[in-house]
């Protein structure tokens, strides 16, 4: 198995995303920089991971959306690579056209830095495997912009297609329908703004994101 993690100026989650797949599936991890034009060959596994590309000037994610190997990004999610955008990588992935809808700042305008309920919505995609459906998980939270929004016929269809991959169980930053992962129309990409990289071992509180990566170990090793 091989893996690329993308790294921005910013980022800050690339390290940790990279420990986590090469831990938990002994994937052959490459941190990628963004204004690299090409990915490595052979690819099973993209992540965007979390931070702060160039700053969150203009809207967070907007800049690195146009990094060079977003481009190439955007073509291998195209062909059925699994793409995984986590925190600032959701944000990325929706600037990116990859997925609907926009991350706007919390409602409160206040950054939230904490463990939080989420409710697996669907158990059937890639990356939620692992979980049994309706389960109610923990994986932690740190972000300023992960106020999902998108328009209500969005939100319908993306409920209708079982697109809703996760949902917060509590009041966390005001997003639409308490969205905290979503799914493309394919199911091979997922953004999420919990950090399942951060929650791999009993040491860390918990283990409920290791099983994200192990369910994606068994469907594309």
């Amino acid at each position: 198995m091989r893996a690329a993690v993308i790294q921005f100026p910013g980022s800050n989650c690339d390290r940790d995303m990279a420990v986590a797949i090469r831990e938990i599936t002994g994937a052959d991890t490459d941190v990628v920089w963004h204004g690299d034009s090409e990915l490595p060959s052979g690819l099973d596994l993209i992540a965007i991971p979390g931070g702060f590309s160039y700053g969150d000037y203009l809207r967070s994610g907007a800049m690195a959306a146009r990094s060079p190997i977003m481009k190439a990004v955007v073509e291998a999610a195209g062909r059925g690579v699994p793409v995984l955008g986590v925190c600032n990588g959701f944000q990325i992935l929706t600037e990116a056209g990859l997925l609907p809808g926009a991350l706007m700042r919390n409602s409160g305008i206040r950054f939230v830095c904490r463990s939080v309920a989420l409710k697996v919505e669907n158990n059937q995609s890639l990356f939620t495997n692992g979980y049994e459906q309706g389960e109610v998980i923990h994986i932690p939270v740190a972000h300023h912009d992960g106020n999902y929004f998108a328009d209500d016929a969005t939100l319908d269809r993306l409920e209708g297609e079982g697109r809703v991959a996760l949902r917060y169980q509590e009041q966390v930053n005001g997003s639409a329908r308490d969205i905290a992962g979503l799914l493309n129309d394919a199911g091979n990409v997922l953004g999420m703004m919990p950090h399942p990289e951060r929650m791999i071992e009993p040491v860390q509180g918990g283990s409920d994101g290791r099983r994200l990566f192990e369910g994606l170990i068994r469907q594309i090793a």
